[in-house]
């Protein structure tokens, strides 16, 4: 029963991954200019969310029949159940790994693709966060059918030897708890948009600081639209009588962005130091009148 739960669940996974993925190649719309790339934090979510459903209920059978003991298990049903589980999980960690491996390739921009603006895109094929979510589960569940096999193999022999059936419950709770801990923390950051955890805002700032002609950094926010793809928008602000160099100091900061930090996409917002000051005076003087 166990098992069979572990391979119910793991279909469920599988096929909410593969949908968040096709969903997620959509083209953007009108309403949903980001496109749909979120659907992978939300079938990683999902995904986890069922593991640790699951994991609560078997944890509540594997406690009852530790206390009572009272419970036959057919040790050849078992057996089969949890070779099985070995062969599917198998199954599944090939497929997902695969359509993770196609999937970090497949969002590339045409070569002519417009840009508005300052705003420019960027690909480099990360691995996807609803497959992340979804592989770790199945190599999880693949370690505990492994062990779920030894203890089907211990008890088809040793019937007396029965608690192993929950003592495998335990080990694969703990085994869930620690493979998916990185999938939730990840899947937080990118909701509450914080900065991925392989960049870091003040590197980057000290860097956009280097380029020639920039006088400050006003303001940097750099967010994740999904695992792997990054975005920052930057505000910037040039020396006195640098107006000219405008289109260079642009391209020079969207490269960096692009090239140097692995950027998905990102916003350049470009402002001359002395328009700062000169409307911080003018405030001044209309306030005083």
């Amino acid at each position: 029963m166990t098992d069979a739960l572990h391979m119910l669940t793991d279909l469920s996974a599988i096929i909410l991954t593969l949908l968040a993925l096709w969903l997620s190649s959509k083209s953007p719309t009108k309403r949903f200019t980001f496109g749909f790339h979120r659907l992978e934090v939300l079938s990683a979510m999902i995904s986890v969310l069922l593991v640790y459903i699951l994991m609560g209920f078997l944890l509540y059978e594997a406690v009852q029949r530790t206390i009572h003991m009272k419970y036959e298990i057919n040790g050849d049903i078992m057996l089969i159940t949890a070779a099985v589980g070995v062969a599917v999980n198998v199954i599944m960690g090939f497929l997902l790994n695969q359509s993770g491996h196609h999937h970090a390739h497949s969002h590339s921009l045409p070569p002519n693709s417009p840009t508005t603006g300052s705003v420019c895109g960027h690909n480099h094929g990360q691995d996807s966060l609803a497959v992340r979510a979804a592989f770790v589960h199945a190599l999880g569940d693949l370690v505990q059918s492994v062990g779920v096999l030894i203890a089907a193999y211990i008890i088809r022999f040793k019937p007396e030897y029965k608690i192993a059936d929950p003592i495998c419950t335990y080990v694969f709770s703990l085994l869930v708890a620690f493979t998916t801990f990185r999938i939730i923390w990840d899947t937080v950051v990118i909701i509450l948009e914080g900065v991925p955890r392989h960049l870091n805002v003040d590197y980057i700032k000290e860097a956009l600081m280097k380029i020639e002609d920039v006088h400050s950094v006003e303001d940097l926010n750099v967010w994740s639209l999904t695992s792997g793809k990054p975005m920052a928008i930057a505000h910037i602000q040039l020396i006195p009588g640098s107006s000219s160099k405008w289109e260079d100091v642009q391209s020079k900061a969207k490269h960096l962005l692009l090239n140097t930090f692995g950027m998905y996409k990102c916003t350049i917002q470009l402002q001359s130091y002395r328009q700062e000051v000169d409307r911080t005076c003018a405030n001044c003087q209309s306030s005083s009148s």
